[in-house]
């Protein structure tokens, strides 16, 4: 006979309330995180040709078709900035936000089998997700880096650090990381039930890349439809980001406190969302 009074090392029980998060259980799986970021890590690039190499070589194409179509045939202007480190520096930003967006939208489908069969955290799969897609965004960083010493060492007068704002960089990239994740959550706990919206997520990704300042500077937006862009929180951070690269540009403090506000909103919401649906998904997907 089981003995009541036996202190267990670990009870897992239905959760109730919307609330009861239990975040801390994350630091006692830390190892299970690690091992996931490495899966992550070796999974994407086994079998592969160039391996990581595709970290420099996906936003350096993307960068020289922007800087022909955008630039050279549509004669968007940039700002005064080379248009390779104008690009280069949206799209480094948005390829982390947008990565984080895709790999954690589908946490619930694509991990069924897995979490049918052992109990683990569950908000573990899309933070190692989060934490794996670090590992690029600093390569790809380095890279713009080079670039812009580069144009520094050329005797371009008109590009240098902005140091007072790339302080805020480490919190843009946290901005830009629960912004991903969040709408992930949310999305990977809707699709549970309704497996269409994971198309859209590739095809809405796409659509608001236009509408962030990534391919133009926001000083070229006319004003009926700036307030559309910059609602866009993604919008403060990329040209904050840009900014701090190339000292061209102006962040504008409401813009950004709204972005930063709209960031720590749509991470919690996602968490409820997400702590809600763990505890039955496996019902329904």
């Amino acid at each position: 006979m089981l003995d009541k009074e036996k202190d267990w090392d670990l009870i897992i029980g239905p959760k109730g309330k919307w609330f009861d998060l239990n975040l801390q259980v994350i630091w006692k799986y830390r190892d299970l995180l690690i091992l996931f970021v490495k899966r992550d890590f070796n999974t994407f690039y086994k079998q592969t040709i160039l391996g990581p190499l595709w970290y420099i070589i996906q936003p350096l194409l993307t960068t020289v078709v922007f800087s022909v179509v955008f630039n050279k045939i549509a004669n968007i202007p940039t700002d005064e900035i080379p248009p390779n480190l104008f690009y280069m520096a949206g799209i480094i930003a948005w390829n982390y936000f947008s990565g984080c967006l895709a790999s954690t939208s589908g946490t619930f489908t694509s991990n069924a089998d897995l979490f049918a069969k052992v109990y683990f955290p569950r908000i573990i799969v899309p933070l190692s997700k989060v934490i794996s897609g670090l590992s690029r965004f600093i390569v790809q960083l380095l890279m713009l880096l080079v670039f812009l010493f580069y144009y520094i060492v050329q005797g371009n007068d008109k590009i240098s650090l902005n140091y007072p704002i790339i302080i805020l960089i480490p919190i843009m990239i946290i901005q830009m990381a629960m912004i991903g994740q969040g709408l992930g959550m949310i999305i990977s706990s809707l699709t549970t039930k309704y497996r269409d919206l994971s198309h859209l997520v590739t095809f809405g990704t796409q659509l608001l890349m236009y509408a962030s300042p990534i391919v133009y500077p926001l000083s070229v937006v006319p004003e009926k439809y700036k307030v559309i862009i910059t609602a866009n929180p993604m919008t403060p951070i990329i040209e904050g980001f840009r900014i701090a690269f190339t000292n061209s540009g102006s962040l504008e403090f409401n813009l950004y406190i709204y972005s930063l506000l709209f960031s720590f909103f749509i991470f919690g919401i996602g968490l409820l969302v997400f702590n809600k649906v763990e505890k039955s998904f496996i019902d329904t997907v």
